[in-house]
């Protein structure tokens, strides 16, 4: 079928809830994309932080075959192959801390359980139910949800209700009650929150650095203060990974980098390397609040995404990163290079901000450029893919494998997009 072919189709009965670039990607490898034409694009989008092991990886490629051979489906009344295995690999990254992954160990000073769905808003709303069961069933009884201004949790009612952004709330209105807002790393307005509803507080929803508002990171003493205060009051912290987690940030889970331990924490994007997976985690204790029927999803952890998520999950733990990079494995990789690129977009006259860490990056630009998503077209046409998360932030989550002379071809082709 033609490019125009399908645009047709798409236009005529698909709904048009996404501004779709002209561009149809049929194929990849590596760090790069192919269109229908048989162009090849370098990604510095990976899916949205969705393809960490690049395109066509064989390890995971013949993890997803295997198992599509063998079996698609079964309900999870059942017990089914690999789950528990990611599950024990998500505990192990939990513990981790902010080293290397060590292997796994009959002594975990933590066990964490794991619900599986199939996104990031999945995920999110599962850990807001347990939280608030967790408060009715043994802890303070409260009911809030604290939420930071410019958080993005995901597009169901409730995860809409916890983006704390009128973009995406105002049109859905009325919304589930129970969510408050404050700005991040607001530390004072953090305990005044906690002085006047305290008691009426379940759980503190945060991602460790913020993704779709531009990439904006919480620091160590307003992190180190929701983990005091959460504890101090009987609430739960919980840490929505979903962008910043899966070694994305040089870190295996994101809050590893502030040295506090949440008590849930969340994933989706990467953790399956492509095919849809969300994974709330939450150390045993809290999870013991879930009760059989208290919650559940038909296709959750079903087989091909656990087959997916054990091969993720193995190389990146194990794994060898791309040649040529510091050390062997991927977390030292990510911030090694993730600092390259860093160093390589400051240098860039038109860039007067670099955020983030590792692999997830946000470029501020200075005023009187085009709008940011005019850049991202731009950069397209000139063969590479980027994102906008507004008219002056460009977004960087390239795939983990990147290496330094993928951000040199890259950072050369913006420079010139830029000018």
């Amino acid at each position: 079928m033609s490019y125009d072919e399908a645009k047709k189709l798409d236009d005529t009965y698909v709904m048009h809830t996404f501004g779709r670039s002209p561009v149809e990607f049929i194929g990849g490898k590596g760090m790069y994309l192919t269109d229908s034409t048989g162009r090849e694009y370098l990604d510095f989008l990976a899916g949205i932080a969705v393809n960490c092991l690049g395109y066509n990886n064989p390890k995971l490629n013949e993890a997803v075959i295997g198992q599509a051979e063998r079996l698609l489906h079964v309900s999870n009344y059942f017990q089914i192959e690999h789950r528990g295995e990611v599950a024990r690999r998500l505990s192990q990254l939990a513990n981790a801390g902010a080293g290397e992954p060590a292997a796994a160990s009959p002594d975990e000073p933590q066990v964490w359980r794991t619900f599986f769905g199939n996104s990031g808003a999945e995920a999110n709303e599962c850990a807001i139910k347990l939280a608030r069961l967790w408060a009715k069933r043994g802890g303070n009884g409260g009911y809030d949800v604290v939420c930071l201004n410019k958080s993005f949790h995901g597009r169901t009612m409730e995860t809409i209700a916890a983006t704390m952004q009128g973009w995406a709330q105002d049109p859905f209105k009325p919304l589930p009650g129970g969510f408050v807002a404050i700005d991040a790393n607001d530390v004072e307005a953090l305990r005044q929150v906690f002085a006047d509803r305290g008691s009426n507080i379940c759980a503190v929803m945060l991602e460790p650095i913020q993704g779709e508002s531009g990439v904006h990171p919480m620091t160590a003493e307003f992190m180190a203060e929701v983990r005091r205060l959460t504890s101090e009051h009987g609430a739960l912290m919980i840490c929505d990974e979903v962008q910043c987690g899966m070694f994305r940030t040089g870190y295996a889970l994101g809050f590893q980098a502030y040295n506090v331990v949440p008590d849930v924490f969340t994933l989706a994007k990467s953790i399956a390397g492509g095919i849809p997976m969300g994974a709330c985690v939450a150390k045993a204790e809290v999870s013991e609040a879930f009760k059989p029927g208290d919650h559940g999803s038909t296709f959750g952890g079903g087989p091909l995404a656990c087959a997916a998520a054990e091969r993720v999950l193995a190389e990146l733990m194990e794994g060898t990163a791309p040649e040529g990079e510091a050390g062997a494995g991927y977390l030292a990789h990510v911030r090694e290079v993730g600092a390259y690129l860093a160093e390589k977009l400051e240098g860039l006259p038109q860039v007067t901000e670099v955020r983030g860490a590792g692999l997830m990056l946000g470029a501020e630009l200075a005023e009187g450029l085009p709008d940011a998503h005019d850049l991202v077209s731009k950069a397209l046409e000139a063969g590479y893919v980027i994102n906008a998360t507004g008219p002056t932030t460009l977004r960087f989550l390239p795939p983990l494998v990147c290496t330094k002379a993928d951000v040199d071809k890259f950072v050369a082709g913006l420079a010139e997009v830029l000018a």
